[in-house]
């Protein structure tokens, strides 16, 4: 759930099987139920091993990562499509022992994480009250909601800036009351000092995806974000990124960052990855309907 936060400043959450809600509660009272608990359950959350299959200006990257108590820990596995010349193994396994020998590498990946941990929060924190909720029929078992921005509500963040200006749907699961997709639209420019440090132009969308891997946990599985603007001296701002995720395997909880680099080095593994050779991802994802 970090990836959309660090590409526009926003974070988005997620997809889901086994969705449906009853509609005798008011659309926003259930917002704010899910959020509650997204909250409350992320406080509790299982730790996991899956791939990552990145597609971003024209390269394809896929990673293997583990969650540890200080962050996650990612090894790239195959680039383009190929697996890791010797050269570029060896520069992985420099990355990795270069982060698990500095304290000073090792507390700014804390920190960076901590801070997407905080921004994930603010962010769902706006949405029972930065937009305007309604109905929308079910699909596929699940109850779709509209959402759009409330016009009394003071956006003052940057992040709650860029969010409130968008439109969109929900897709939220009655049975656990998680927030299972969530897509969103840019209505309207948005302009930062006005419009000189920077602008991200209308029409930008995401969305996220999350499966349910444990009763208790979701994991994103798919995350689209389509942005493009202008930043401040005339920086073309353009994200087109699409990731996937799949494998999803529970390791220990509470491990340490050493601990998670070994589970991820073939050489000490016991347990592989089943990484996919190939995905079938190459399919347009088109936008917001």
């Amino acid at each position: 759930m970090r990836a959309l936060l660090r590409t526009t400043g926003i974070v988005a959450l997620l997809s889901g099987a086994c969705c449906c809600c009853a509609q005798q509660t008011p659309p926003a009272q259930l917002v704010r139920e899910v959020v509650y608990n997204e909250q409350h359950d992320h406080a509790r959350h299982g730790y996991w091993r899956y791939w990552i299959e990145r597609h971003a200006q024209n390269q394809t990257r896929l990673e293997e990562q583990v969650e540890t108590s200080e962050g996650p820990v990612t090894r790239l596995a195959q680039s383009n499509g190929r697996p890791l010349s010797p050269r570029n193994e060896q520069e992985e396994r420099s990355r990795l022992a270069h982060l698990l020998g500095s304290p000073g590498e090792q507390e700014k990946h804390r920190q960076d994480y901590a801070e997407d941990e905080k921004r994930i929060g603010r962010i769902l924190m706006l949405l029972p009250d930065a937009f305007l909720y309604e109905y929308d029929g079910e699909e596929n078992g699940c109850q779709r909601l509209r959402f759009r921005p409330n016009p009394d509500y003071p956006a003052h963040s940057i992040e709650a800036r860029i969010f409130h200006a968008m439109s969109g749907k929900i897709w939220i699961s009655t049975r656990t009351k998680r927030l299972a997709r969530l897509d969103g639209q840019l209505q309207q420019e948005v302009d930062f000092g006005f419009g000189i440090l920077g602008r991200l132009n209308k029409g930008g969308w995401f969305r996220l995806e999350r499966t349910q891997v444990s009763a208790t946990d979701w994991k994103t599985q798919r995350l689209e974000v389509h942005m493009n603007g202008r930043a401040m001296l005339f920086k073309t701002i353009a994200r087109e990124t699409s990731e996937v995720r799949g494998g999803f395997t529970a390791v220990p909880a509470g491990m340490n960052l050493a601990q998670g680099m070994r589970l991820l080095d073939p050489a000490e593994s016991k347990t592989a990855l089943a990484v996919p050779t190939a995905l079938a991802t190459s399919t347009a994802f088109t936008g917001p309907r």
